[in-house]
């Protein structure tokens, strides 16, 4: 496939995920992901990671449901060699009147389907010296640095 055909499966997946979410079309959702995906949420996030196609579709019919929830995709970026994309959305939430802002950082497999989202959130925090990041996510497995390199600075 081209790169430009691969940047159109991404985006049209990508797109057609968002439909089903916001149409609370739990079909449309799983037929965007491998049966094994994860969505991740930031670590304290109440629901924790979405883990399976089935979970994440049913989490998203849950937000409708409750919250009215609707979706925006407000930024798309495509790295069409590596499989991956990234978005800015926001998630309006009617019943609070509210919405959330954040970025999701999307990977796909070789049939063209989401194995991966990782969702980041908008929101200062709570207590500076705590650790943000997601929760359940193998940052060392993937080599992550779990603390801060050794850099050179020039005084003023």
């Amino acid at each position: 496939m081209t790169q430009t055909g691969i940047r159109d499966q991404i985006r049209s997946i990508i797109y057609r995920y968002f439909d089903g979410c916001n149409e609370a079309n739990a079909q449309k959702m799983m037929a965007c992901f491998a049966p094994d995906a994860i969505h991740y949420f930031p670590d304290g996030a109440p629901q924790g990671p979405f883990i399976g196609a089935v979970a994440i579709s049913q989490g998203w019919k849950n937000a409708v449901q409750h919250l009215g929830s609707i979706w925006t995709i407000d930024h798309l970026l495509i790295d069409e060699e590596a499989g991956e994309a990234v978005i800015e959305w926001t998630h309006f939430k009617p019943a609070l009147a509210s919405y959330l802002r954040g970025d999701e950082w999307y990977r796909f497999n070789d049939q063209g389907l989401i194995t991966e989202i990782r969702a980041y959130y908008a929101c200062p925090p709570v207590d500076p010296r705590t650790t943000n990041q997601l929760g359940g996510f193998d940052y060392a497995g993937r080599g992550y640095p779990k603390t801060a390199p050794v850099v050179a600075r020039h005084p003023d």
